[in-house]
């Protein structure tokens, strides 16, 4: 038996989050708690307006809980100022979305590269890393295009080296592949999950695809407000497809 204590990178802890509509309150989040561990994936299902992206921009530190922890490497980010929020959303948590939201004046390069000079790289180290996740992605070839020049897979793909140009600790994304044909939707999909589970990465991937979501580690379905394990964590296939 292993008797490894195993240390979540992101615990969600009995979050909440409501809105007003007109009279009435909405309870989007209603004691909504998880645990997202390196290396896995985790794929988060529910019906259209549900709040998965709800759950996302509280995860990510875009938006606040009313109640609840955010868990981050060990440190509570629920309550943080927005300047020390920014900052942690700028090196430890990677976003992607259903569409790329690329610079479009900018190459694919420097859409990857921008980030890491923000975030206080040089520029050499920038561009080297910038070009190093790019042809991991397969765009090598395609490094000084702008997002005009390619295809919604590969631009996708650009949004994804992107996200995690800053080597974040978590990677949120909301519907990755949605906007693209099922042969794309496919091969960027292969690409994250080899890419995360490689890197070491917590990735919590929302999902209208449920044949996808039942390829990556474990499911959480958000249903009144609460996420429900529908697939249970298996370590060692973790760490087998990882190594």
């Amino acid at each position: 038996m292993d008797k490894r204590v195993r240390t979540p990178i992101l615990q969600l802890i009995n979050l909440k989050r409501s809105f007003k509509q007109g009279d009435r309150e909405i309870h989007v989040l209603d004691g909504a708690s998880a645990e997202l561990y390196e290396g896995e994936t985790v794929a988060l299902v529910a019906p259209s307006g549900a709040g998965k992206s709800t759950l996302l921009q509280v995860a990510g530190l875009l938006d606040k809980p009313d109640e609840g922890s955010i868990m981050l490497g060990g440190r509570d980010c629920a309550s943080l100022g927005d300047a020390e929020r920014t900052r942690i959303r700028r090196t430890d948590i990677g976003f992607v979305y259903q569409f790329h939201h690329l610079l479009p004046e900018f190459t694919a390069l420097e859409n990857v590269a921008i980030p890491q000079m923000i975030a206080g790289l040089k520029r050499g180290e920038a561009v080297k890393r910038a070009t190093d996740l790019l042809s991991i992605f397969g765009l090598k070839e395609r490094l000084t295009h702008r997002p005009s020049e390619l295809s919604g897979g590969e631009q996708q793909r650009v949004a994804i080296s992107r996200a995690v140009a800053n080597a974040p600790l978590v990677l949120l994304a909301d519907e990755p592949t949605g906007n693209l044909d099922p042969e794309t939707a496919e091969r960027v999909f292969q690409q994250l999950l080899q890419f995360v589970r490689k890197a070491g990465l917590a990735a919590l991937i929302a999902t209208h695809n449920h044949e996808l979501a039942q390829r990556m580690d474990r499911v959480l379905r958000l249903d009144g407000g609460k996420l429900i394990e529908e697939k249970a964590f298996t370590p060692a296939v973790v760490a087998r497809e990882a190594s």
